[in-house]
């Protein structure tokens, strides 16, 4: 009897021991609910420059790190010689408006001449044929009719010659419009220019670095601020190849970082690369950078602008099952 239940004590406890083993090597070998990838914060990233002009830096009231709002004066530059293109063309407008009126005095002094030599020359019409009627009755010498015929071709021909003047007014007219309008053009882009002197945020966010100095000679071009948008951040995070099947365009990640324990932000997978790539050399040692990985991109909501650039941060991803859609 003793060694029955001798037995049976050793079987119970290499039962337990075989399962205790299958647990360790199947179980705890198997899938997880969720995977845990690391990478770094970024965010779209502007850098703004002057366009077009060079002068002086005579504002420049932000540094690196302050935040901005939209629509903010970053920098301004001397604009005096700008400023006095305006004026130039300004002037230049004036005078081809004053073209243009007396252009349109000239056009309607040659259409009242031509009018007056279009009355004559019926006038003259009429008398060229009284007189051949009454040359041909014998009633008037010959001379009268000759000079009938003469002030009749003279009377066209004066009506000829006012009718080109005409034309050639209507085209001073023309040419008066089109250099007000060549005058508005080049005024437009003067103001246009001016414009160019201030540097604007384009959008609210954190000034990451600032390149110029108050003083500073700009060129066109040239960087004075890189500024980013914070209410936009990602984390660039890659995935092994063994787990990339189970991981979903817009499934919903937990975000931590060391700079505030405890606090996790909302994010969502946004983009999963296609092709897979070894991992990068700032990621992991020599033997796993052989690892064949998939770059994905994980959109953070950052209302409260925690989260920074280059800020490490770890997230966990909600895995689907193996194969599930």
């Amino acid at each position: 009897m003793k060694k029955r239940i001798i037995f049976l004590v050793v079987v119970l406890v290499l039962g337990a021991g075989a399962w205790a083993a299958y647990s360790l090597l199947f179980e705890h070998s198997g899938p997880t609910n969720s995977l845990l990838v690391s990478g770094d914060i970024e965010a779209h990233e502007s850098v703004l420059s002057f366009k077009t002009v060079q002068s002086r830096i005579v504002e420049l009231p932000f540094d690196e790190g302050q935040w901005v709002n939209a629509g903010t004066l970053l920098a301004r530059l001397e604009d005096h010689d700008y400023r006095q293109q305006v004026v130039v063309d300004e002037a230049v407008l004036l005078v081809q408006q004053r073209q243009l009126a007396l252009a349109l005095r000239n056009l309607e002094a040659a259409r009242r001449t031509v009018a007056s030599d279009q009355a004559d020359l019926w006038e003259k019409t009429i008398d060229d044929q009284r007189d051949q009627q009454l040359w041909q009755s014998n009633v008037v010498p010959t001379q009268t009719r000759d000079l009938a015929d003469t002030a009749l071709k003279q009377s066209r021909a004066v009506l000829e010659r006012d009718q080109a003047l005409q034309a050639a007014a209507e085209e001073s007219v023309s040419v008066a419009q089109a250099n007000i309008k060549n005058a508005q053009e080049s005024l437009k882009l003067a103001r246009i220019i001016i414009g160019y002197t201030t540097l604007y945020a384009p959008f609210s966010g954190v000034i990451l670095v600032r390149n110029a100095e108050l003083g500073e000679d700009m060129q066109p071009g040239t960087p004075v601020f890189t500024l980013a948008d914070l209410d936009h951040v990602w984390l660039r995070a890659y995935v092994n190849e063994t787990d990339i099947g189970r991981v979903r365009f817009g499934q919903a990640a937990l975000i931590t970082t060391d700079s505030y324990p405890g606090h996790k932000y909302v994010g969502r997978i946004s983009m999963i690369s296609e092709n897979a790539e070894f991992t990068p050399k700032s990621v992991e040692t020599h033997a796993e950078r052989v690892t064949l990985v998939y770059r994905i991109r994980i959109d953070i909501e950052n209302q409260s602008h925690e989260l920074k650039p280059g800020m490490p941060a770890d997230a966990t991803i909600g895995l689907s099952p193996s194969g599930s859609p």
